[in-house]
C-alpha cells in the first residue's frame, strides 16, 4: 500500500554552492538556477549570480560584454569595419571555460626572488601619454542662458554614449563615482539641457576608453580627455553645473595620478576639494547654506535635491572627494583641503554613504548636527543604516590612513616624545586596531559580491598600511614598533593572495602606493635578516616579496603609475 511521504525540507547545499545574494544576505539557498526562490521572491531574479566554479565568475562575464562592446563601438565608428564573430552566452546556462596557468621564466628584473606566479610583463601601449593636453576656453555664453555652449559633437551618438557608459559601469567602484548608472543611461536621451554636462560625460567615456587599455577603444583616451578639459571651463560658469565639475574633476585627477602625472592629479583633486567645501556640498543634510553672504559676490549654494537617488548621490560625491583628498595628499605629500574635526561651518555634517539601491528606496540617515568623521575618531560607533556599509568602511579606512601618516611625520626626532603626542598615537593605534577587528575576515571575503570584494580588499590594506605609517619612524629603535610594521606588512600579503587574476582588472590606484610601503618594510626586513648573526633563514620574506613583487607587477599593467615603483623596486633588490 503506498503511503504518501511526509514533505521535507530540501537538502541542504554543500558550502559554497549557494549565490552570492543569499550568501551575503546568509539566508538558505535551495541552489536553482537561473534564479533560486529566495532571489524570485525578492523580485531580484537577474541579480541572483553563481560562482561555485561551475561556470564563467561574474567579472569573466563583465569581460566578455566589454568585449562586444568594444566590437560595437568600432562598427559604428567606421561602417566599413567588419567584426570578427562573436558567441553569445547566456549568463545562466554556460560551460566550463578550459583555463590554463601559464608562467613565464625568469622573476622580475632577475633579481633571485621566487613567487607563488610569474609577473606578467609590462605593456607598451599601456605606457602613460607624455604630452600636456591643455583646455582651450570655450566661448562666452549669453548671461541669461542656463545650456552650456557646446556644440553637439562634443557628445557621441546617443547609442555609443551608452555603450561607453555600460563600459564604465563595471570599473566605477574603481574611480569611486557616485552616480545612478541607470539615469546616467537614459539622460543621453533627454533634450541636452537636462543632460550632465560634457565635462563630466567626457571624463565616464575617458575612463571606459582608459579601463579598456589596450584593446582599439583606448585609441580615443585622448580625445575624451581633451574634451572633458576644455569642458571645464565653460561649466564652471554655471552654479546648476558645479556637482558635474566636481566629480569631472574627481575622475580626471584619479585618471591622472594613476597614470603617474602628478601634478596635474594634485590640481585636479584639489580643485575637487575646494570646490565642494565652497557649495557647502560637506553640509548637504543641513537646511540651510553654511556660506550665507551679504557681500558682492551671491554665496555658491546647492538647490535642495529632487528625491532620495539624487541627495544619495550627493552624499557619494561628497565621500568620493574626501576619500581622494585623504588618500592621495599623504601620496603626494600635501596637506588636505577637506578638514574633519570641529570647524564651525566647515565641520562635515553627512552620514556615512550606502548603496545606491539603499538610496533608491529610500534608505538615508537622516540627522543635522552628526559630524561623522570626528564621531568616529571620538569611539562613538554609529549603529545607523550606513555606517558600516563597504563604503563607509573604505571612508574609515581612508581617513585612518591620513591620520596615521600625518601623526607620524609630524613626530620632532630631536625632541622627546611629549604626553600628548603619546596619547593621541595611542589612541589612534587603539581606533585601528578596533576598526579592523570590525572588518570581514581576508578569507571570507571570495564569497562577497565582487564590488564588495574589491572594496573589502581596499579597505584591509589602507588600514594595514596605516599601521605601518604609525610605527615606521620608530622601527629602527624600537622592537616593538618594527615587529607592528612587519606584522601589518604580512597581513597585506596575505590579502593579496586572495586577489584573482581577474579581480586586478577593478582594483583602485591607491593599491600601488600602498603596496609600495609594505615593499619598504619587507626590504627593511630582508636587510636586518641577511646581515644578522648566526644566519637566519631569508626565504620566508624572500618568498613575501616575490608574491608582492608579482602583485605590483600585474597592477602596473594597468596602471602607469605602479610600473614606475617597480622598476625602483627592481632596482633596490638587484643590489641586495
Amino acid at each position: 500500500m503506498a503511503s504518501k511521504s511526509p514533505l521535507t525540507p530540501p537538502p541542504t547545499l554543500q558550502r559554497g554552492k549557494a549565490c552570492l545574494r543569499c550568501r551575503k544576505r546568509k539566508m538558505r539557498c535551495d541552489g536553482l538556477r537561473p534564479a533560486c526562490q529566495q532571489c524570485v521572491r525578492a523580485k531580484k531574479p537577474d541579480g541572483c549570480l553563481y560562482d561555485d566554479g561551475k561556470g564563467k565568475t561574474r567579472t569573466q562575464l563583465l569581460r566578455e560584454n566589454i568585449d562586444r562592446l568594444e566590437q560595437r563601438i568600432r562598427e559604428l565608428e567606421d561602417p566599413e569595419y567588419t567584426s570578427p564573430s562573436v558567441t553569445l552566452h547566456d549568463p545562466h546556462f554556460h560551460c566550463r571555460s578550459e583555463s590554463s596557468s601559464s608562467s613565464l621564466a625568469g622573476s622580475p628584473g632577475s633579481t633571485g626572488f621566487s613567487a607563488p606566479h610569474s609577473p606578467l610583463p609590462p605593456s607598451a601601449s599601456n605606457s602613460p601619454h607624455h604630452s600636456w593636453i591643455r583646455g582651450v576656453p570655450s566661448p562666452s555664453p549669453t548671461p541669461l542662458s542656463d545650456a552650456f555652449h557646446f556644440e553637439q559633437p562634443m557628445q557621441p551618438p546617443v547609442d555609443l554614449a551608452q555603450m561607453l557608459v555600460d563600459i564604465f559601469s563595471s570599473h566605477r567602484y574603481q574611480s569611486l563615482l557616485g552616480l545612478h548608472m541607470g539615469r546616467l543611461r537614459d539622460s543621453f536621451t533627454r533634450p541636452l539641457a537636462e543632460q550632465h554636462h560634457p565635462c563630466l560625460t567626457n571624463a565616464i567615456f575617458l575612463w571606459a576608453c582608459y579601463m579598456s587599455r589596450p584593446g582599439p577603444l583606448s585609441e580615443h583616451e585622448s580625445g575624451y580627455l581633451t574634451r572633458s578639459l576644455e569642458a571645464l571651463s565653460d561649466a564652471l560658469q554655471y552654479n546648476n553645473r558645479i556637482l558635474d565639475v566636481i566629480q569631472a574633476s574627481c575622475l580626471l585627477s584619479v585618471y591622472f595620478l594613476s597614470n603617474g602625472r602628478a601634478l596635474e592629479g594634485s590640481y585636479h583633486a584639489a580643485a575637487a576639494a575646494s570646490l565642494t567645501m565652497q557649495c557647502g556640498l560637506h553640509g548637504a543634510m543641513m537646511s540651510h547654506s553654511v556660506f550665507d553672504s551679504t557681500g558682492v559676490m551671491a554665496p555658491l549654494k546647492l538647490e535642495p535635491a529632487k528625491d532620495a537617488v539624487e541627495q544619495g548621490e550627493r552624499i557619494l560625491t561628497f565621500w568620493h572627494v574626501f576619500v581622494l583628498d585623504r588618500c592621495w595628499s599623504v601620496v603626494l605629500q600635501k596637506p588636505v583641503t577637506i578638514p574633519d574635526g570641529l570647524v564651525g561651518s566647515l565641520s562635515i555634517v553627512m552620514p556615512w554613504p550606502q548603496g545606491m539601491e539603499e538610496y533608491e528606496s529610500g534608505q538615508i540617515d537622516d540627522f543635522h548636527s552628526f559630524t561623522t568623521p570626528q564621531t568616529f575618531f571620538d569611539g562613538q560607533l554609529s549603529n545607523l543604516v550606513g555606517g558600516f556599509s563597504p563604503l563607509a568602511l573604505r571612508v574609515k579606512a581612508s581617513t585612518l590612513f591620513h591620520h596615521a601618516h600625518h601623526l607620524a611625520s609630524n613626530w620632532d626626532q630631536p625632541l622627546a616624545l611629549s604626553s600628548a603626542f603619546m596619547d593621541d598615537f595611542q589612541a589612534l593605534e587603539h581606533t585601528i586596531v578596533r576598526f579592523l577587528s570590525t572588518l570581514i575576515p581576508v578569507h571570507q571575503l571570495d564569497a562577497s559580491i565582487p564590488d564588495h570584494k574589491h572594496t573589502y580588499l581596499a579597505t584591509h590594506t589602507l588600514a594595514h598600511v596605516a599601521i605601518i605609517h604609525l610605527y615606521y619612524p620608530f622601527g629602527h629603535e624600537d622592537p616593538v614598533a618594527y615587529e607592528k610594521c612587519l606584522r601589518s606588512a604580512r597581513c597585506c600579503v596575505s590579502t593579496i593572495k586572495h586577489i584573482a587574476e581577474a579581480d586586478y582588472d577593478f582594483l583602485d590606484p591607491i593599491f600601488g602606493p600602498c603596496w609600495t610601503t609594505v615593499m619598504d618594510t619587507l626590504i627593511r626586513e630582508l636587510n636586518l635578516v641577511e646581515s644578522s648573526w648566526p644566519l637566519v633563514s631569508s626565504t620566508d620574506v624572500r618568498n613575501e616579496i616575490g608574491t608582492l613583487l608579482y602583485a605590483m607587477t600585474t597592477l602596473g599593467s594597468r596602471y602607469p603609475l605602479l610600473g614606475y615603483s617597480v622598476t625602483k623596486v627592481q632596482k633596490r633588490l638587484s643590489g641586495l
